[in-house]
């Protein structure tokens, strides 16, 4: 998420107030004159990021900072609108609980629950409670179990879908980057936050940049709603699909109309629970993770080898730029690369990796996360002067294990400390090669080509949309 600023005024006097919320570190900064009658009351911010009012004489009032509701949230449309936040608060644990009374109460119309748990989601659970990944999965899927959800999947196996499709979209825009000056650089598109910024912020100029592959949470939205669907011989709608994810943008991803079935009325994602939402489930149902016994895992969506999680190598953000990058250098340039030498540029969240061929550097990569990098590659593209043919984009700085909606320290806990421990668990899973995967090979064959190529597109890809933004009094530059 980022952060909003908005301004109200009392009818019955000039006072003018401001009300803040920040959820990661994007601040807009502001400096907002409002008309009053004849009179002009200035905003401006101290350097300490108070706000004050400033009257016409000079006279300085520190405005109080109040707590606001997703209604409020951006009055810019910086962020969200109020349409998207009345789709978000009907995505909570006690909305997943609710379902679950239902289905106790109702035998006749009861939902298959199914749990999707992202590998960010698991690692950051796993360094709350000192198990490893893998196990936290298993406990996870006990948990789950044990308050009536049917199926718990894992999204490590439709990021095998989206790091594929990734590569297959890269190859084709660099092929044509002649034609098309607009092939390339190919920016990823599995972060929320990101996309958000891009379609309100920067619209048509960025938006045929961004690659059009799904993010792992909606392949699995149309895994679970269309494949599972139909092997299990039931409609969409009779499917409540939720999944945990490190990040609470990821429930404006799942409100997108793109992953609304209209036919069968549904969204592919019904519910977005964050890593910590799901620590205040087992707050409330008075558990620990470690009191939970580990449960057999459901293999239908699940990357697994006995009891163990496999992951993908690469970023805790999903390894884009590592399968993307060394996967082209073997089918266009006939290169092998074993390993990736990362070469940091402005700090730790902006780095870049390439490819030399005969002396010539025939692919230039970067990753780029946190929305100061962000700001900076966009304005390269603007002036036209950026060098990369692929850019992983991230909103959070240090990625998705760092994501908004991850487990925070606790009061004497160091949050550096913290996000180290949850890499090393994330990286301490085998990884497995996306194009080594025979199940998800079978499903491109058998459930896929079985559909025809344009809806099979439709399943994997999305697209995006220019959001214009309403008009109001605030002057505002990101």
């Amino acid at each position: 998420m980022l952060a909003m600023m908005q301004l109200s005024r009392n009818s019955c006097n000039t006072r003018v107030s401001v009300r803040v919320i920040k959820f990661k570190e994007c601040i807009k900064p502001v400096k907002v004159e409002k008309k009053q009658g004849k009179s002009v009351a200035k905003i401006q911010i101290e350097d300490d990021g108070s706000y004050f009012q400033v009257n016409q004489d000079g006279g300085k009032q520190k405005l109080e900072k109040a707590k606001i509701t997703l209604n409020d949230c951006l009055a810019c449309s910086g962020c969200i609108t109020s349409a998207e936040s009345v789709l978000i608060t009907q995505q909570s644990h006690e909305e997943l609980y609710k379902v679950l009374r239902d289905n106790k109460a109702s035998e006749t119309e009861q939902k298959v629950v199914v749990v999707s748990v992202s590998p960010q989601s698991r690692a950051s659970l796993a360094a709350r409670y000192g198990v490893s990944s893998s196990e936290a999965g298993r406990r996870l899927t006990s948990f789950f179990k044990g308050l009536g959800v049917h199926h718990v999947f894992d999204t490590s196996f439709s990021r095998t879908f989206s790091l594929l499709e990734s590569q297959r979209e890269f190859v084709e825009r660099f092929q044509r980057k002649e034609q098309d000056r607009k092939a390339l650089p190919m920016l990823t598109s599995a972060c929320p936050g990101w996309i958000c910024y891009a379609e309100k912020t920067h619209g048509e100029f960025i938006l045929p940049y961004i690659s059009t592959t799904r993010s792992p949470q909606q392949m699995m939205g149309s895994l679970v709603k269309g494949y599972f669907a139909e092997q299990q011989g039931l409609n969409p709608q009779q499917i409540y699909h939720v999944a945990v994810m490190p990040c609470p943008d990821k429930k404006l991803e799942a409100s997108r109309s793109d992953f609304y079935l209209n036919k069968a009325e549904t969204r592919e994602v019904d519910c977005v629970l964050t890593s910590g939402e799901v620590m205040k489930m087992l707050e409330e149902e008075k558990m620990s993770l470690n009191d939970v016994q580990p449960a057999p895992l459901d293999t239908m969506f699940s990357n697994v080898i006995g009891d163990e999680f496999l992951s993908h190598a690469g970023s805790g953000s999903g390894g884009y730029l590592h399968h993307v990058f060394t996967n082209t250098a073997k089918q266009l340039f006939g290169e092998e690369v074993k390993e990736l030498t990362y070469k940091t540029l402005r700090n730790k969240d902006f780095q870049e990796v390439t490819l030399e061929k005969d002396g010539v550097v025939v692919l230039c990569f970067a990753s780029t996360y946190g929305f100061r990098n962000i700001q900076n590659l966009v304005q390269k593209l603007k002036r036209g002067k950026s060098p990369y043919h692929f850019v992983e984009v991230m909103a959070c700085p240090s990625g998705c294990l760092n994501g908004g909606g991850q487990i925070k320290a606790l009061p004497g806990e160091n949050q550096k400390e913290l996000l180290q421990k949850v890499e090393e668990l994330y990286k301490a899973e085998l990884s497995q090669a996306p194009e080594d995967d025979t199940r998800v090979s079978e499903l491109y064959q058998s459930w896929l080509h079985s559909v025809g190529e344009e809806r099979a597109r439709e399943l994997l890809h999305t697209q995006y949309h220019t959001v214009e933004k309403m008009t109001n009094g605030l002057v505002m530059k990101w």
